[in-house]
Formats: structure tokens, C-alpha cells, sequence
């Protein structure tokens, strides 16, 4: 036999060596091209991945929990998987199953709360859903993240997507949105705080921004409020005075508006609000936790997409003036 036969001979015998060792080795996973059925599948509030994964390969989703497990601690996206009931194919890869698990569109009766959203929109939004019950409303006992809180759930209700059991509990629901809020903080840092700002200050600090400005820009708001709270200068916050006179969505704010009596009238009193305004989202949260480098003490939307920033007051003058002429014109629609 001469040499490349002798190769090709012990090449061949190493792939079926091979093959008769895969085919020895235990099999985690079900094949991704042959999913089964649709089923219902209910995840709780606050259950763990563990139990999870349990679950799913007891259901007939998934082969291993083990693999779901793996694949669950390797994907940072994973934990965004929500409690509720969730449409999940039978007979599908470990990663399958967490990418269903993830898609709103598989949430039975799905419940979105909206970046910078209230308690008030909450509240409206499980009122109007089928799987939350009507019977029982109350919802006192659930309480805030932080102690220092005043009682109320505003900046604590995670904006997400939910879907809960049939007859769920306006309680029950706020709990999870709760309990979200909580692990979505925990892992933004802001239990930490930023600087001399204590961790609910901060959230206070997000959500303006969420209201104040658009992505692209959080880190800029949140350097001038730092900026003004530093100084002692009244934070002069339009969404703080819509916030308490209900007057959410104006594009203008009326002198008068600017001083009705309110704890969150930044207009007239100096510091942050006595709570948040809004739910904020993961990047405003982000921005309150790393602003941007910079001295500015004024910003405004002079068009849609036209933020600008300064520290001159005449500056922001000539904008404002710039702005009420857009306004006039109808360039905010």
C-alpha cells in the first residue's frame, strides 16, 4: 500500500471512529428542523431560569434542562424573558426556546407598558385587559423599590411587555412589574447611585430625562440637570409641571401653568420632584448613571430632532425665539 493509500486509509478510519463516538454521546438537544406543536406554556412571577428550563423539558419543549440552563446563563438577553403565558413550538433547540420565549408576539393577551409611562397609564392599561381581574383592585399592599419612596410606585413599574394568567390581580401585576424594576436596576448599577445622588434620586433624575429628551441625547439632559442641581439653580422642567397639572404631551407651557402650587413645580422650588415622573427606560436610566461631559445649564428642542445645548442664557434666548416661531408655524405636529 503505497503512502497517500495508508493516509486516506487511517483518515477514513478516524472519521468513523468519530462518528461511532457522537453517536455514543448523549443527546441534549432536539434537531431545529423538526419542531412539533404549539402549546401554552405559563412562566410565574419571579421564577427562576432553573425552574424554568425544569418545566419546559417536562412540557416535551425542550430536551435538557441542563442545555436550557447553559444557553440561558450564555445569553445576556435571556433575562428579559417575561412572566405570563407564552405560544412555545414543541420539540425545539434549547436557544429556540429562549428566542420564543423572548418574542412578544408568542404573549397571550400581551400587556405593554410604555417607556415613560405612569402609574396612571398602568393602572388604565390593566384595567383594560381580559386576564386582569375586575372583582379585585386593590393594590395597597404592593410597595415601591426604594423606602424613601412616599408610597408611591411611580418610577418603579418597569416598562415592558407582559402577559399574565387569567384573573390575575391588579396587585399581583404591579408586584411583577415591581420585581422587574428591580432586577433591571440592579443590573443597570443604579443601586450604587452616581456620585453624592443616592439610588432613588437618580431614578427621579432617569425619569425626567425619559420625558425631556429622546434617546440620542439622554446623556446631554442629564449633564444639565446635574449641572443645575449643583448650583442650586431651579431645575425649570416643563415635565415636572405637566406631571402635576396633567398636562402631559404639550409641546408649550403657559406662564400660568408655571406657578400653580405644586411639590413638582420645579419652576418655583429649588431640587428634584418628591418622586419620579415617569417610568424610564434601560438607557435613560443609563444616561442618569453616566452623563455626558459638558458645562451646559440650557437645552431645547427647537424642531423635531433639534436639541441644542448651551451655557449661555442669551443663546437659549434666541432659541426659545426660534422655537415659538416653529410652533407657530405648525412645525410640531
Amino acid at each position: 500500500m503505497n503512502l497517500q493509500r495508508r493516509i486516506a486509509a487511517i483518515s477514513l478510519a478516524c472519521f468513523l471512529i468519530l462518528i461511532g463516538f457522537l453517536r455514543l454521546q448523549p443527546q441534549n438537544d432536539f434537531p431545529s428542523n423538526k419542531p412539533g406543536a404549539e402549546i401554552n406554556f405559563v412562566i410565574a412571577d419571579g421564577e427562576l431560569g432553573s425552574s424554568i428550563a425544569a418545566n419546559l423539558e417536562q412540557s416535551g419543549v425542550i430536551k435538557s434542562a441542563t442545555k436550557f440552563v447553559e444557553d440561558f446563563t450564555k445569553d445576556p438577553k435571556a433575562q428579559g424573558i417575561s412572566p405570563g403565558s407564552h405560544k412555545i413550538q414543541l420539540h425545539i433547540p434549547a436557544q429556540t426556546a429562549i428566542m420564543q420565549l423572548l418574542d412578544p408576539k408568542r404573549l397571550n393577551n400581551l400587556l405593554v407598558i410604555k417607556e415613560g409611562s405612569t402609574v396612571s397609564d398602568v393602572l388604565a392599561e390593566l384595567r383594560a385587559n381580559d386576564h386582569i381581574s375586575k372583582s379585585n383592585t386593590s393594590y395597597g399592599t404592593v410597595a415601591s423599590i426604594y423606602p424613601e419612596s412616599a408610597k408611591s410606585l411611580e418610577g418603579s413599574l418597569f416598562p415592558a411587555h407582559y402577559s399574565f394568567e387569567p384573573n390575575t390581580t391588579i396587585a399581583k401585576a404591579l408586584s411583577a412589574m415591581v420585581a422587574k424594576a428591580k432586577a433591571e436596576y440592579f443590573a443597570a448599577g443604579l443601586n450604587s447611585g452616581f456620585g453624592k445622588y443616592k439610588p432613588y434620586e437618580v431614578l427621579k433624575i432617569a425619569s425626567m430625562v425619559q420625558i425631556e429628551g429622546d434617546p440620542k441625547n439622554f446623556d446631554k439632559v442629564a449633564r444639565v440637570i446635574y449641572n443645575r442641581l449643583d448650583i442650586g439653580m431651579a431645575l425649570q422642567l416643563n415635565s415636572t409641571v405637566q406631571y402635576a397639572a396633567n398636562l402631559r404631551g404639550k409641546i408649550t407651557l403657559s406662564n400660568k401653568a408655571t406657578q400653580i402650587d405644586s411639590p413638582y413645580n420645579t419652576y418655583k422650588r429649588v431640587g428634584l420632584p418628591p418622586t419620579p415622573i415617569s417610568n424610564p427606560s434601560r438607557d435613560a436610566i443609563a444616561a442618569a448613571l453616566k452623563p455626558a461631559s459638558g458645562d451646559w445649564l440650557y437645552f431645547i428642542t427647537v424642531l423635531p430632532g433639534d436639541t441644542r445645548f448651551t451655557k449661555d442664557f442669551a443663546e437659549f434666548s434666541n432659541w426659545n425665539t426660534e422655537f415659538n416661531r416653529n410652533v407657530a408655524a405648525g412645525k410640531f405636529k
